[in-house]
């Protein structure tokens, strides 16, 4: 029996903490997107609620999350990988909502989510069923890795990159590659994690324990750091269409 969010965390439980920290900053920022919906013009309002929609989902994730680390002292990576499957793909439809208007077709929009989910699918076989050697973790991670690397071609130089040159808005072109470094570097915290635990390449460098503090971390940057930056191009696209 998973305990309530009352429980108490202690002092020196920096995994709880941060679990906790993370559903605040996330429920904290769903709430801000969904709100400031009423601040943006019509086309933006879809792409906030996008926003609000991958911040809520790590929310609920995390207060449960949080709760599965005090009862069991496990990191939670089934519940984690749910929680990505959802919001990572969400996380590519920003990329097509925001250069919908320069003409990006639904077929970009298919291409990143199954991109972005097959990213993950491998990736959490390599993590969840990892039998404590090498030859698993690299295999699995390579297949995740060609996953990711679709995605960021994609959006550095590929169709979303040129869709956003050709959308004729400056602040859809600097959003677009503000995302694009998140993708980047970003998202490349996780890998960092993924080669940590028991098999992997860095698996002497940080403990088990100290992976999900990791995690944690670069969730709420790379998630609410996402909604800002949309939040930032639909504000400025609103106002420039006031002026």
């Amino acid at each position: 029996m998973l305990l309530s969010i009352m429980e108490p965390i202690a002092p020196d439980n920096y995994v709880a903490f941060t679990f906790f920290i993370g559903y605040i900053a996330m429920l904290a920022a769903s709430v801000f997107f969904f709100i400031e919906r009423g601040s943006v013009d019509d086309k933006w309002k879809m792409s906030l609620l996008v926003s609000a929609l991958i911040t809520g989902i790590a929310a609920v994730h995390y207060y449960y999350m949080r709760d599965y680390w005090l009862a069991t002292e496990s990191s939670p990576t089934f519940f984690r990988y749910v929680d990505w499957i959802l919001t990572v793909p969400l996380m590519c439809v920003e990329f097509y909502l925001l250069t919908k208007l320069a003409g990006a077709k639904k077929s970009l929009l298919w291409k990143l989510i199954l991109a972005s989910t097959w990213m993950l699918v491998c990736g959490y076989i390599g993590e969840a069923f990892s039998d404590g050697t090498t030859g698993h973790s690299v295999t699995w991670g390579v297949l995740s890795t060609i996953g990711y690397l679709y995605i960021a071609y994609t959006v550095w130089f590929g169709e979303v990159a040129q869709l956003a040159e050709k959308s004729n808005s400056d602040a859809i072109k600097k959003g677009v590659k503000y995302l694009a470094w998140f993708v980047l570097v970003g998202w490349s915290i996780y890998p960092i994690g993924y080669m940590c635990m028991e098999g992997g390449w860095l698996s002497s460098f940080m403990a088990p324990e100290s992976v999900d503090v990791w995690y944690n971390i670069a969730d709420a940057i790379n998630k609410i750091g996402f909604g800002l930056v949309v939040y930032s191009i639909a504000i400025a696209e609103s106002n420039k269409k006031v002026a």
